[in-house]
């Protein structure tokens, strides 16, 4: 929880900060950072992704991917973003900031920079973080972080599992859930299993990866017992 304290510290002064400390340290960076934009596109169109994200988060998730890779920063990026969305968590402050709306985006620029200097994160994490302010995309860190992480797991070859159940695996079962998955993935990839609790689902389990899911719920076992008795019984061959 160091950086939560370095952040604390770096953004005491948003209560005070100026309109005019604002513009005069904000202003010049804009310009800089839409060259650094350019550059960034014209020199990762080869990269490619692992996985295919939608939406405007899952393309300012790939964008930064595709920058981390031609930089070799993707593991530095990835300790950068996943110290401070922990730190948002325990600072109200900062999370509030970074989601308030009524903040010039001069403001917001300024204090990121700020935040990233303090924190002593790498540059292209403080470049992006800036083009995020810019852009009034601070809102969205956490989804766009989120995914990023899918990239960063996708990139090293390990595989996350989900896995619903109304009640933690015992390690036991957890185990050969794990060396079972295993078989079906395949060698050279790691498998990580997260567990999620949801009563709703009456017992069995839900196991999601790689976009599939298989579901052994009891729920939907219900449901589809239910559609089978609905359905009209044909006796033309009994």
């Amino acid at each position: 929880m160091a950086l939560a304290g370095r952040i604390r510290s770096g953004i005491s002064f948003f209560k005070t900060f100026s309109s005019a400390r604002s513009h005069s340290r904000g202003a010049p960076l804009i310009p800089a950072l839409r060259d650094y934009a350019t550059a960034l596109a014209q020199e990762t169109r080869n990269v490619k992704v692992p996985v295919a994200l939608v939406g405007e988060s899952g393309n300012f998730a790939s964008w930064l991917y595709i920058a981390a890779v031609k930089m070799n920063s993707l593991e530095k990026i990835e300790s950068d973003l996943s110290e401070l969305v922990e730190a948002m968590k325990t600072s109200p402050t900062f999370s509030q900031f970074t989601k308030d709306p009524s903040v010039p985006r001069e403001t917001r620029l300024a204090a990121i920079v700020d935040v990233c200097d303090k924190a002593k994160f790498a540059e292209p994490t403080k470049n992006f973080l800036s083009l995020l302010a810019e852009n009034g995309k601070l809102k969205n860190l956490d989804v766009i972080v989120k995914k990023f992480m899918q990239l960063t797991t996708a990139h090293r070859g390990d595989v996350k599992v989900l896995v619903t159940t109304v009640m933690p695996l015992p390690p036991a079962e957890e185990k050969e859930l794990k060396e079972t998955l295993q078989e079906i993935i395949g060698e050279g990839k790691k498998v990580t299993v997260e567990q999620k609790i949801d009563p709703s689902i009456y017992g069995g389990l839900i196991v999601e990866f790689q976009q599939k899911v298989l579901d052994m719920s009891i729920r939907t076992r219900a449901q589809q017992m239910e559609r089978l008795l609905r359905e009209p019984v044909d006796l033309s061959n009994l």
